[in-house]
């Protein structure tokens, strides 16, 4: 889909775009398919524990038990409503900050020039960029004018790109100089194209659009994203559950059945206790459970200004195994800093946040200032003279300082603002009469200014290799060899490195531009570097203490790519970076053995996310970018940028963080252990109690009780364990240390690391005291089965207490109270009347009320006693980390 090269300078017609746009489409990238409703609530009906809960509903509604089926139906709506309405919620405000990208474009039609949406560009468009513009969709230079654009968001490169026309010599242009080491590969995007998404950061452009929509490099990329995610490592842990504890449910019954009608009970009293046993027996608050301990953790990501698109997301984080992040804009901040000063006569280093002016530049530990240290007042000053860019101060808003024109001349203007410099005044004191723009052959920048006195100063910078000659600088043979040492020092750490000089002429009138860039003295040189944000080190420290293994990918120079990984706390020796070329050879060896991955493509990315995942890991994948976008939907959790991602990046994510904060990341994952954590408690209380309650049904009638409880009685009191004591342990607080331990493996099972012998100890336990209750009522001749029909539930209530996170805390104020709710309606079936002949109890003593209450507090005492004695086994260590 080439456009024909016309040359006409009137553009396309109206007529002819509008026929090209029928023909092609809109320049859109494809969205996602909004899913039904109706669709959206089959996918929640089909986790197995519901299908078990259906069951369940159609066997008490064949039973003519209303009432049962209507609470286990009740708990299926619910959690179906809450799942599929955090889902539609998530997507609008997924597409509130897509709307964010959707710019216009100006076009020339009919050879007038108007602004039209950027979906109505098509092939053939004549379009007119300038600073600040997003380009719209691919296209050829006609002519450019000092452009620059970042590609960041396309190819991971951390400087903005000069662009010149594609046919006839270019014009002169001002581009970042680079030092040769960091310019050994070329550019992912050529540089007489521009490509759709990406930004115009100074001067301006003519464009022939050559692809939009799915033919441009975005839409291209998006393509790459038609694989649907797959099940979380918590759905398929349940899903296998599901299947065992549904088989043994459905034959534990059948078991109750089959003793009952030998013993000669009713068989329509039998079919409703055996319907009752596996209600008993299925904990059918654990999806609500989960849905709440999701529906929390989403809304603390919210508090942190993240946006959680599928609830299953926060527990994945949790599970998490290797962290897969992005270097530009996710790493680092974004933008470039001057930090590196080097003169003859010494070192410094510039600090500061952004491109405020604030900051300082220390030499030795000590702070500095123009006044006292000339050398760096004469190196910074020349870079201030040498220099097209500005500082644009923030609003009110609170927003950021901006960079206007080239963020490298902008790092320099910050530097020198943080030693004390004016750049007002300076330009004041000394105006531009002259320059040489920079190209990309000569690879530097000349301007000349007139001194107060009349005189001139001709200043130059550029790439250390065109500057640090015997035919440009004065300087002695050995400050030229120490340059040049030190400039390829800092470029092995990454830094983009400049060479600054200048000279004094007493001659006012300015000679030719061929004499400027001769004779002149080398004021010293400037590293310049994307830095690491400052929670990244915190941040990939806090990966490692959880036992994640941070990994970087991103498009960027290798050498870029190792320095920033050092900085921010990922290992990356030598043996551990590869590049997308060596990949794409074969040459790269066991991707898993890697940690810095450098000149990646977007299909490279995908290779990496799947050679991980084929290891066994669970990888979560983070970055801004369109060339994140297919790596992001192929891991198992996407984590995009809210601010500076694109909207393919977006479209991909499972979790959106409004604020680029890479810290909330590490948040997520002890938002997803705790969700977890709190399955797993639930899961040991609720299986402990059912576990007792068919223990109870099953040894009763061998102590003499022929039907130990009544099909009604059962159902009371998995309503109220059940209910709202299991959901409230589903809000549970994080449990001290959770981020120390790594975390489960994938293949676990949930009730793994040790919890069956604790469930099935816990159950018995409840069993072994109902079933004494039981039997020391029958041979004192009390209510037998009311006695038990309490202390069952009361015990169940008692160590639903004890499994608590933090005992003895208000973390989770909810718990006591829903305790003390279900205890008090437990009570009320044995005194109240209606209740009374529901359940078919007899009032107790005080004193049989008494021994329940002690029971209960046996089975709080044993469960904190088990969780100390028994503590859960920390996980290993993950494969290949």
């Amino acid at each position: 889909m080439t456009a024909a090269r016309t040359g006409a300078a009137a553009g396309l017609s109206r007529e002819e775009a509008a026929r090209r746009l029928a023909e092609y489409g809109a320049n859109a990238v494809a969205r996602e398919r909004r899913v039904p409703v109706w669709r959206r609530v089959l996918q929640q009906l089909r986790d197995p524990l519901i299908l078990v809960l259906l069951v369940a509903a159609a066997l008490t509604l064949a039973t003519r038990d209303i009432p049962d089926a209507t609470v286990i139906l009740l708990v299926i709506t619910v959690n179906t409503a809450v799942g599929v309405a955090q889902e539609i919620r998530a997507e609008r405000a997924v597409a509130a900050l897509s709307a964010l990208s959707a710019p216009a474009a100006r076009v020339v039609r009919d050879g007038t020039e108007s602004s039209v949406p950027a979906a109505q560009v098509v092939p053939g468009d004549l379009v007119l960029l300038a600073e600040g513009d997003i380009v719209p969709a691919d296209g050829e230079v006609l002519e450019a004018a000092r452009l620059l654009v970042d590609e960041s968001a396309l190819t991971g490169e951390s400087v903005p790109i000069e662009k010149a026309a594609a046919q006839g010599p270019s014009p002169p242009t001002v581009s970042p100089p680079t030092v040769s080491a960091q310019t050994g590969s070329p550019p992912t995007v050529a540089a007489h194209t521009v490509s759709a998404g990406t930004v115009v950061v100074r001067g301006r452009g003519r464009v022939r659009i050559t692809g939009t929509g799915p033919h441009s490099a975005l839409g291209r990329i998006a393509a790459l994203m038609g694989t649907a995610p797959g099940p979380t490592p918590l759905q398929r842990r349940l899903a296998r559950f599901g299947r065992v504890l549904a088989a043994a449910t459905v034959a534990l019954c059948a078991l109750v059945l089959a003793l009952g009608l030998v013993r000669g009970q009713p068989v329509e009293l039998m079919v409703v206790a055996a319907i009752s046993l596996a209600v008993a027996a299925v904990p059918e608050s654990l999806p609500a459970v989960v849905t709440l301990a999701l529906a929390l953790g989403a809304r603390r990501m919210a508090d942190r200004r993240a946006i959680v698109r599928r609830l299953p997301a926060v527990e994945t984080l949790g599970s998490v195994t290797v962290l897969a992040t992005d270097k530009t804009g996710t790493l680092t901040e974004g933008r470039m800093a001057a930090e590196k000063l080097w003169t003859p006569q010494g070192e410094a280093t510039a600090t500061g946040v952004g491109y405020a002016p604030e900051g300082r530049v220390t030499r030795d530990g000590r702070t500095v200032t123009a006044d006292g240290a000339p050398d760096l007042a004469a190196l910074l000053g020349a870079s201030t003279l040498c220099n097209d860019a500005a500082l644009d101060p923030p609003p009110d808003d609170g927003t950021p300082w901006r960079a206007m024109g080239d963020p490298t001349e902008a790092a320099l203007l910050a530097a020198g603002a943080r030693l004390g410099l004016d750049r007002t005044a300076l330009r004041r004191a000394l105006p531009r009469v002259g320059e040489i723009p920079f190209d990309s052959a000569r690879k530097r920048m000349t301007t000349v200014h007139r001194a107060p006195g009349g005189s001139l100063r001709v200043v130059c910078k550029g790439a250390p290799e065109t500057v640090l000659r015997p035919t440009v600088l004065t300087d002695p043979p050995d400050t030229l060899s120490r340059a040049a040492t030190h400039a390829e020092e800092l470029a092995r750490g990454g830094y983009r490195v400049l060479a600054v000089a200048s000279a004094d002429h007493d001659d006012a009138r300015p000679r030719g531009p061929d004499t400027w860039e001769t004779g002149l003295s080398l004021l010293g040189l400037v590293g310049i570097l994307d830095p690491p944000r400052a929670t990244s080190r915190t941040t990939i420290a806090a990966c490692g203490h959880a036992g994640i293994t941070p990994v970087l990918i991103t498009g960027d120079h290798p050498l870029t790519a190792r320095a920033i990984a050092a900085r921010a706390g990922i290992a990356a020796r030598a043996d551990q970076v590869t590049t997308g070329e060596r990949i794409r050879r074969g040459t790269a060896g066991d991707l898993t053995a890697l940690r810095v991955y450098a000149r990646t493509t977007p299909e490279q990315k995908l290779d990496i996310v799947q050679a991980w995942r084929a290891a066994g890991h669970v990888v979560a994948m983070t970055g801004d970018g369109v060339n994140d976008g297919p790596a992001l939907r192929r891991a198992d959790i996407g984590v995009a940028m809210g601010r500076r991602g694109t909207e393919v990046a977006r479209q991909a994510a499972d979790l959106v963080l409004a604020d680029d904060n890479l810290a909330t990341v590490v948040a997520a994952v002890e938002e997803g252990r705790r969700v977890y954590a709190n399955v797993r408690r639930f899961l040991l209380y609720a299986l402990a109690g059912g576990t007792a309650e068919i223990l109870v049904m099953l040894l009763g009638p061998f102590l003499g009780m022929p039907l130990p409880l009544l099909p009604a009685q059962i159902l009371w009191i998995n309503l109220l364990t059940h209910g709202l004591p299991g959901v409230a342990l589903g809000a549970e607080p994080v449990a001290p240390g959770v981020l120390r331990n790594p975390p489960r493996p994938p293949e676990e099972s949930v009730l793994g690391a040790g919890l069956w012998p604790r469930l099935l100890a816990m159950g018995v336990f409840v069993a072994g005291v109902t079933l004494g209750a039981g039997v020391w009522a029958l041979e004192t001749g009390r209510p037998w089965q009311s006695l038990m029909f309490l202390v069952l539930g009361a015990t169940q209530l008692g160590v639903a207490l004890g499994s608590r996170a933090r005992p003895g805390s208000l973390a989770n104020p909810f718990l006591p109270a829903a305790v003390g709710t279900a205890l008090a309606l437990q009570v009320a079936g044995v005194y109240l009347p209606p209740l009374r002949a529901l359940l078919g109890t007899q009032p107790l003593s005080l004193a049989d009320l008494a021994i329940a209450c002690v029971l209960s507090g046996l089975g709080h005492a044993v469960m904190r006693a088990q969780r100390r004695l028994f503590p859960e086994r920390p996980p290993p260590a993950a494969p290949g980390a």
